[in-house]
């Protein structure tokens, strides 16, 4: 088997993989104030071989108006159409976006959850791509359709436990929000602003460095390791909006060497639908 990528990948390392019949890439752009922009993205140009998944159709599941607003997909749904695109599970898999990832970390965390170990992000996704003087393709790809067994793993907490463990020294719950939602301020997507109690928060734009790229690891793992003091990285609980950009979090723990957090997929979106559950203001 060929050398495996599991966090990330440079452009340059995955342009001359772009013809392995073992590796499949796959298109995960998207705009949270446009859910059209992605599709019309991909057609556009993209990354030469490349697969589109949608994030609302296909990285999500069924809303409920208490389960988040980017619930988990069904599981066997999710792994048909990955199949379908021709990803086995020994399938190199490729994700990215142009937006530093923060929408291909949803889809490495959900390979990662189906026990998919060889998954990594674009580093620096579509802008790495071109600055390194790739060409995109406006070309569908040919799908090799394949099969796909599941695995999960126990990678993700849901509310019940976060709240049990709320204020208790076995969770350390980190917050991916922007630093002003955190507070309770300028809330645009969800009814309620604020935090969970006993949140700490790190942005998730907070893993990159100016070129949009992951911070080196030997950095990552330092900041990481001031917010987690004695903790191990396996007491992490991540959580955001609505599941998606506290991937980025978990990724570059991963990153990091920091492994084995876990996902708090319903994170702030679910946690205030509930309107028994407590909510803090201001920092942490």
């Amino acid at each position: 088997m060929s050398a495996s990528y599991s966090t990330l990948i440079g452009a340059m390392e995955f342009a001359q993989r772009t013809h392995d019949p073992d590796w499949i890439v796959i298109d995960c752009r998207f705009d949270l104030a446009d859910s059209s922009f992605g599709r019309q993205a991909y057609a556009t140009g993209h990354l030469p071989g490349a697969f589109f998944l949608d994030l609302d159709e296909d990285l999500s599941g069924t809303k409920t108006g208490t389960n988040g607003r980017h619930p988990l997909p069904d599981p066997a749904q999710l792994s048909a159409r990955l199949a379908a695109c021709g990803v086995g599970n020994h399938t190199q898999v490729v994700v990215y976006d142009d937006a530093g990832g923060m929408f291909a970390a949803r889809l490495w965390w959900l390979l990662r959850w189906f026990g998919h170990h060889r998954v990594a992000v674009l580093d620096g996704g579509l802008q790495a791509w071109l600055a390194a003087g790739q060409a995109l393709d406006e070309a569908l790809p040919e799908a090799r359709p394949t099969t796909y067994s599941l695995a999960l793993r126990a990678d993700r907490v849901d509310a019940q436990y976060v709240r049990q463990h709320l204020g208790q020294p076995d969770m350390v719950l980190i917050d991916a929000r922007s630093p002003d939602r955190f507070r309770g301020e300028n809330e645009m997507l969800d009814p309620v602003g604020g935090h969970i109690p006993g949140a700490i928060n790190r942005f998730f734009r907070d893993n990159f460095d100016a070129h949009g790229c992951f911070k080196q690891a030997s950095i990552l793992r330092e900041e990481f390791g001031a917010l987690l003091g004695a903790h191990s990285p396996r007491q992490v609980v991540h959580q955001c909006g609505s599941g998606v950009t506290a991937c980025v979090n978990v990724l570059a723990m991963e990153a990091a060497g920091l492994s084995g957090s876990r996902l708090y997929a319903g994170s702030w979106s679910e946690w205030c639908a509930d309107p028994s559950r407590p909510v803090a203001h201001g920092p942490a």
